[in-house]
């Protein structure tokens, strides 16, 4: 890790955390973009003078980031891990098992403020794509299905979403990162899938709900390799977006 590596995580999103979830958040996306390679060894010295902080915060973002299993900690410090593509595909894995899941509970609900307050995410987005702004973009994604995800109120699937979101948050963003600049024709494309879901809902008809998260997640292999690619543009020093 270098003085020279840009700040990737979006400052606007750190409004709550504290200082060892900053440096976390970072961290997380230098690591995932693949501008921290498995294997670099993190100092917990070097990383205190980068970020401006104590140590106390340093360790509490490598003891965040070793939950996530992207480091493994050692003596004042610790070893990036690799993350695979086999890895990612199964956090997507997991959030289709949680969507799946609530599309069930969400059959059995009123879902009338639900659908209002989806369809004001999605307008959200729709002002993202307009204004070409990638980060404001997958900000509004996640907060939809976390949108989704919290209407049912079960607190342990609420839970293993939230264990689920920082690393899911971070391959998101760097994906539309990518999109933006490369495929900005394909979100058509995806606000039509993101209707879908909202449709699906509205009907409770589960044989929409299984047409709108096979039209969600059949996107997914497209957005591994989005990854991989974007990768390689932030390894090769490529200025991320303004």
């Amino acid at each position: 890790m270098t003085d020279s590596i840009p700040y990737l995580y979006p400052e606007k999103w750190l409004n709550k955390a504290s200082a060892g979830e900053r440096v976390a958040s970072e961290l997380r996306i230098r690591i995932i973009a693949g501008l921290i390679e498995s294997g670099s060894k993190l100092s917990e010295n070097q990383m205190a003078t980068e970020f401006s902080v104590s140590r106390s915060p340093v360790r509490e973002a490598l003891k965040l980031l070793a939950s996530e299993n992207l480091i493994r900690l050692e003596r004042m410090g610790a070893v990036v891990l690799e993350l695979s593509e086999k890895e990612i595909q199964e956090i997507y894995d997991v959030r289709l098992l949680i969507e799946t899941f609530v599309f069930e509970r969400l059959v059995k609900m009123d879902t009338a403020e639900l659908v209002k307050e989806l369809s004001k995410t999605l307008e959200m987005m729709k002002i993202a794509i307009k204004y070409k702004d990638a980060d404001d973009f997958s900000y509004e994604d996640v907060l939809f299905h976390e949108t989704i995800i919290r209407s049912i109120d079960h607190s342990h699937i609420f839970m293993i979403w939230k264990n689920l979101k920082p690393t899911l948050e971070s391959l998101i963003l760097i994906s539309m990162r990518m999109r933006f600049k490369e495929k900005y024709d394909d979100f058509d494309r995806i606000i039509n899938n993101h209707e879908l879901y909202i449709e699906a809902i509205r009907q409770k008809d589960r044989d929409l709900m299984v047409e709108s998260l096979h039209k969600n997640f059949d996107d997914v292999q497209g957005s591994v390799e989005d990854l991989w690619r974007s990768q390689q543009i932030y390894s090769k020093g490529v200025e991320s977006d303004d």
